[in-house]
């Protein structure tokens, strides 16, 4: 039987897709929450498979995509260290398969 906790609601997950040159994507570190690891520990298994990542399953956003979604989310705090150093990636939901299979996590 399914252990009840490893399922994710799927508001949780809806509410963190954008549209972002005209492809429904997540965010790395979106990502990273509902596969339970480090947004530097997703990166870092998508760097080793490089490969298996074109554009069309991820990319990383520019600076201007990356502020337009952080005035939508709203959620950053103030003080120093609270936003990111580098630019988010991006996954389309090919990227998002591929990643399970690349990613070693739990969920």
């Amino acid at each position: 039987m399914a252990d009840k906790q490893a399922v994710i609601p799927l508001e949780r997950i809806e509410s963190r897709i954008f549209l972002v040159r005209g492809q429904k994507i997540l965010l790395d570190d979106d990502l990273a929450a509902l596969y339970e690891v480090e947004v530097k520990v997703l990166n870092q298994a998508v760097k080793r498979n490089i490969e298996r990542f074109p554009e069309d399953f991820m990319f990383q956003l520019t600076d201007e995509e990356a502020t337009r979604l952080r005035s939508q989310i709203v959620t950053l705090n103030a003080g120093r260290g609270q936003h990111k150093k580098y630019l988010p990636y991006a996954f389309t939901e090919q990227g998002v398969a591929m990643l399970s299979s690349v990613l070693r996590s739990k969920r």
